[in-house]
């Protein structure tokens, strides 16, 4: 299935805005497919895995249907967890925001009866919720069906598998008989299979088909950051490595501007490229890059597709892509022709179970890496730094400066001192100055002050060893960063099976 942009399916202005606000830009596999036939009033049977942007995929048309003047219940959503429902509840009132009069409410056992049911006889139009507080909301008439528009049942596997059958079967029945109906599940057993043949007329199937590809043979390599601290992550990566030329991607656009603008507040040599910017202005930007005029790309997916670079160095994830088939088209660009190359995915939480799941879907390995600490960055700079002196000493390919030397030798200086001082300019510990060897030149210019707010206000312990905690193979932790190799992080059995963000708002990270 081909992704298509929203703005091509067919939807309100004011869900467009919202999606917009959103920063995301074009549909997912799932969301293509499903969206026009829902819009269509036809019932659906959609089978995908976690993280493929379902629920905005079932809630952007049950949105479009909601009348906003008729103050009842008219789509029902049934999730198999309170934190689901929360998360859809969540999502949905993302996408709302500018729909004036429809509201939302989770519903869910544990909570206080006395908010829901003000919010039910306030007349929200949206409920979602799990089956066993919704038939005691059913049974107690709280919870009237009887201007039910949709009903949507995701992740109906597991509420199977949790024993909510019978509670299912009677909600089904209680609603109304001219009312659209949707599936969501990642399997579609026999019992399912046989809710749907008694709950749905003609349902149209759409699944979503991944085919395993094999990802290009470059290091890549993820590391475990608490969301707050993944720019200052982000910073330590790129100066312990050294990179000069590299692609940062982001899920939205907001993301991009914000990240992008902490990039240049730090010093380095970055630009944007998402939707939101000019065509004539998204050209110059590809152009500068192509002609290597500044370090770092941050760019959304679809502002990225066909941007062919010769020596890329790095492709790092800022976020980690919906789409498992972005993630490789993500890495492909770099490493190319033979040349070495390196993907770097910087992820916490919930989304460590994706990277399980990419090793199965990429046949490779992505080993766990820590991020280096700020004297593991000074010790790798001295290291690299050392070893080109040497080499000009060993070559003999440098011009002599001797009576420079003797000048301050006759001052009194000791030629320790001379020598501590110019290393300590190349290292970029001093204010500006100019070099008169060209090799010199390009060291200070490429080399930043390693200072401790560089990196912000994440110590050691909650960013520089927050992968150490857990960390056993591979890593940034020697003074020459070769990492060691290591078995793979996790077994290959693909995602967790549960719930997870996938159409949202990042949170911010600096």
């Amino acid at each position: 299935m081909e992704k298509q942009r929203f703005d091509g399916l067919g939807l309100s202005p004011e869900i467009l805005k919202a999606v917009a606000q959103l920063g995301f830009e074009e549909a997912t596999p799932i969301q293509s497919a499903s969206i026009p036939v829902l819009l269509a009033g036809g019932d659906l049977v959609g089978q995908s895995q976690t993280g493929s942007g379902k629920t905005a995929a079932f809630s952007i048309p049950a949105i479009e249907k909601v009348d906003p003047d008729l103050k009842a219940v008219q789509v029902l959503v049934l999730c198999p967890t309170r934190e689901l429902a929360e998360q859809v509840c969540a999502e949905i009132h993302q996408l709302i925001v500018f729909k004036r009069g429809i509201s939302a409410v989770p519903i869910y056992g544990g909570a206080s009866y006395d908010r829901q049911l003000f919010e039910l006889r306030k007349g929200t139009q949206i409920v979602i919720g799990t089956p066993g507080r919704l038939m005691d909301h059913l049974e107690r008439g709280t919870l009237k069906l009887d201007q039910l528009k949709v009903v949507i049942l995701d992740e109906a596997d597991r509420m199977l598998d949790m024993g909510f059958r019978d509670d299912i079967a009677r909600i089904l029945e209680s609603a109304p008989k001219e009312r659209q109906t949707v599936f969501f599940s990642a399997t579609l057993s026999r019992e399912i299979r046989d809710l749907i043949n008694r709950h749905s007329r003609d349902p149209r199937t759409v699944a979503i088909e991944r085919k395993d590809v094999a990802a290009p043979a470059i290091d890549q390599w993820f590391y475990e950051v608490p969301p707050r601290f993944k720019t200052q992550a982000l910073i330590r990566l790129v100066d312990f490595h050294g990179f000069h030329l590299g692609i940062i991607f982001c899920n939205t656009q907001r993301m991009v501007d914000e990240l992008a603008d902490a990039l240049l507040a730090q010093g380095f040599s970055a630009d944007r490229l998402h939707g939101g910017i000019s065509q004539a202005q998204r050209t110059r930007v590809m152009n500068k890059f192509r002609n290597s005029e500044f370090e770092f790309l941050v760019a959304t997916d679809v502002a990225a597709r066909g941007i062919d670079v010769d020596h890329l160095e790095v492709v790092i994830n800022y976020d980690l892509p919906p789409d498992p088939e972005d993630y490789v088209h993500r890495i492909g660009r770099t490493g190319r022709a033979g040349r070495k190359g390196m993907a770097a995915t910087l992820t916490s939480g919930r989304d460590l179970f994706k990277i399980q799941y990419l090793e199965k879907f990429t046949r490779s390995q992505i080993r766990r890496g820590i991020i280096p600490s700020p004297e593991e960055i000074e010790g790798r700079k001295s290291q690299q730094l050392l070893g080109k002196v040497r080499g000009f000493l060993e070559t003999g390919s440098f011009a002599s400066q001797e009576s420079l030397v003797a000048c301050l030798l006759e001052e009194g200086f000791q030629s320790t001192e001379i020598c501590s001082a110019l290393f300590a300019m190349l290292l970029g510990q001093t204010g500006g100055t100019s070099y008169s060897a060209s090799d010199a030149q390009e060291s200070s210019q490429s080399q930043k002050p390693i200072k401790r707010e560089e990196y912000g206000p994440a110590t050691d312990e909650e960013l520089g060893d927050f992968g150490r905690r857990t960390h056993r193979q591979g890593g940034h932790g020697n003074a020459t960063g070769v990492p060691p190799q290591g078995k793979p992080p996790f077994k290959k059995k693909g995602f967790k099976k549960g719930s997870a963000k996938t159409f949202r708002k990042n949170p911010r990270s600096h």
